[in-house]
């Protein structure tokens, strides 16, 4: 079974190496077991043409702050990953690649035992780093498809010519669902989007580039009492799994507008509600849910971002005038799938969290690990890098690392 080690870190994407920084400095003896061959998180899942959504200047993670010459352009796939193995490499992260773990259940003697594909380890501590994409999620009504349909999770998508000729139906309309709707159509494809209720954003809002006020609110919002972007002001506990605002970091970073995308050629359709013998049955509340995805800023994000920059006394542009734009697509509600040439179809509906391997009883209803500040209901069980975990930023690059060096204190002052 080999030595008990301090900590373990199960998962060596961008959170298990935040982590693994902080019980460095800390002293804190630690192993990162990774269940992939190589490092680069699940951004190795990305499509070919994906760029980071967040502008590089978000790319600060602890003691590594971008110092490249772009800050506000958007990192490609393969230049994201080499970023992440570069920085541990710098920071001499002791990870172990392969290294797949199958169980983590509690040891008698107190600590855990960690069963993995290369044996049995003991830890005291067990970090949970695993991240927010685990599963790919699919409807049930996935499987009421014919047959002949390729049918896609954007997990699995890289390029337009992994699908077959014909017509696309993509299903949901959050980050992906939107750039790979755009990638599709210049690719001379036609495409059929269900809309969802993930809200447009401009790319850019008062001069700067949107992220860049969610990342000052989150650094600095509670010092001026603006606290909107903390777990504790979620209108429910299933608010963590919200969408990320609409935006893309394709062609240098742009605004994805959803009518815009109709007048370009893509057939506009409302939430995909039942798919039988063939035919496709969407909602008929399409402009009423155009309506909402475009009020979704002006709501939320825009006032907590001008109360900010008010109550911070920064000078900044006055905010421009909301979009006004009443094209409306006229697409039926039912849709055969032979008549439209549906050949394909790809679900951008989001992952949903995956515990499996933890055999003890600290997840909630929405499989969620009961928490406060990452610190888990069971002694010694930690978790880093969550959708809102503590707020907006900890499952983003720019986030995680305050959250890490919270746990990595806490693992330290158990000693």
């Amino acid at each position: 079974m080999g030595p008990i080690l301090d900590t373990l870190i199960v998962g060596a994407g961008q959170a298990g190496l935040a982590t693994s920084y902080w019980l460095s400095r800390a002293g804190v003896e630690h192993r990162l077991l990774e269940r992939r061959a190589a490092l680069g998180g699940a951004w190795q899942d990305r499509w070919d043409a994906f760029c980071l959504n967040t502008p590089n200047f978000s790319l600060a993670l602890p003691g590594r702050p971008y110092d490249g010459a772009e800050p506000d352009a958007f990192m490609p796939r393969d230049e994201l990953i080499g970023y992440f193995r570069q920085y541990a490499a710098s920071i001499g992260a002791p990870v172990r690649t392969g290294a797949d773990v199958t169980r983590i259940g509690p040891a008698e003697d107190g600590g855990f035992t960690v069963e993995t594909i290369e044996g049995l380890r003991r830890a005291r501590n067990v970090v949970l780093a695993t991240g927010g994409y685990q599963t790919p999620k699919l409807p049930a009504l996935a499987a009421r498809l014919p047959g002949h349909v390729v049918q896609l999770h954007t997990h699995d998508y890289r390029n337009p010519g992994q699908l077959p000729d014909g017509a696309v139906l993509i299903v949901g309309t959050g980050q992906s669902g939107g750039q790979i709707a755009e990638e599709l159509t210049a690719a001379g494809r036609e495409v059929h989007l269900a809309v969802s209720a993930c809200p447009e954003a401009p790319r850019r809002y008062r001069g700067k580039d949107v992220i860049y006020w969610m990342m000052q609110i989150g650094l600095h919002g509670p010092e001026y009492g603006l606290n909107g972007l903390t777990v504790e002001q979620l209108p429910s506990p299933g608010a963590r799994f919200m969408c990320n605002p609409l935006l893309s970091g394709a062609d240098g970073g742009h605004d994805i507008h959803l009518r815009e995308l109709g007048r370009r050629g893509v057939r506009l359709h409302g939430h995909l509600e039942a798919a039988d013998d063939g035919e496709l049955t969407f909602s008929d509340d399409l402009p009423e849910r155009l309506a909402l995805v475009e009020a979704g800023f002006g709501q939320r994000l825009q006032p907590m971002f001008d109360a900010y920059i008010a109550a911070a006394g920064i000078r900044a542009p006055e905010a421009e005038p909301p979009r006004q734009d009443d094209w409306l697509p006229s697409e039926p509600a039912r849709l055969t799938i032979a008549a439209a040439n549906i050949t394909s179809v790809l679900w951008a509906t989001g992952y949903r969290l995956d515990f499996g391997i933890l055999d003890i009883p600290v997840l909630d209803e929405w499989n969620y690990p009961r928490h406060r500040r990452g610190v888990t209901e069971h002694p010694g069980l930690y978790v880093v890098g969550l959708p809102w975990l503590t707020g907006h930023g900890s499952s983003i690059v720019a986030g995680v690392g305050r959250d890490a060096k919270y746990i990595a204190e806490h693992i330290a002052a158990r000693k």
